[in-house]
């Protein structure tokens, strides 16, 4: 089954134009190469709760992506809220996958432990919020990206499984 996998990317200046979105990128090369799926969606918006919120309710109800991934808004200054805004549009949290995710990457680089990532479902959408730095990502999804098959087939099941 090829998933269908939409990118959000928060990021003030990646909206205005003056920084590359590196990050988006590495999810792209994960997703593609190591989970089969097909970017359906990708859209860089500024660090504003209410354009995070409506691109998240859109990816999920609009594109239908089976999995949505974010980038960026999760560090700890006054502009980064895709958790806040994560939190306002999911149905149910899943923090095993944040546990595991900020577990493994901590081993590697200890200020992970700083990082809000939020994980949670709306719908049939399973959105996850990764850091805003390539490193940071790529340590990120790594880590979780055998198991996210296993997550997007229980949650297509619904209520079934």
């Amino acid at each position: 089954m090829r998933w269908k996998v939409a990118i959000l990317t928060a990021s003030d200046k990646g909206s205005r134009g003056e920084r590359e979105d590196t990050s988006a990128q590495v999810i792209r090369e994960l997703v593609e190469e190591e989970m089969n799926g097909d970017i359906v969606e990708y859209r860089i918006v500024p660090d504003e709760i209410n354009e995070i919120m409506a691109s998240l309710i859109e990816m999920t109800d609009y594109y239908q992506a089976d999995l949505i991934l974010t980038t960026g808004g999760t560090g700890l200054g006054s502009r980064d809220v895709t958790p806040e805004a994560t939190i306002q549009v999911i149905e149910r949290t899943v923090p095993g996958i944040v546990e595991a995710m900020r577990w493994k990457a901590m081993s590697k680089n200890p200020a992970m432990m700083l990082v809000r990532s939020v994980c949670g479902i709306r719908g049939k959408s399973l959105i996850i919020n990764l850091p805003g730095t390539p490193k940071g990502v790529h340590e990120c999804l790594a880590s979780i990206i055998e198991q996210l098959p296993v997550a997007l087939r229980m949650i297509a099941a619904g209520s079934e499984e």
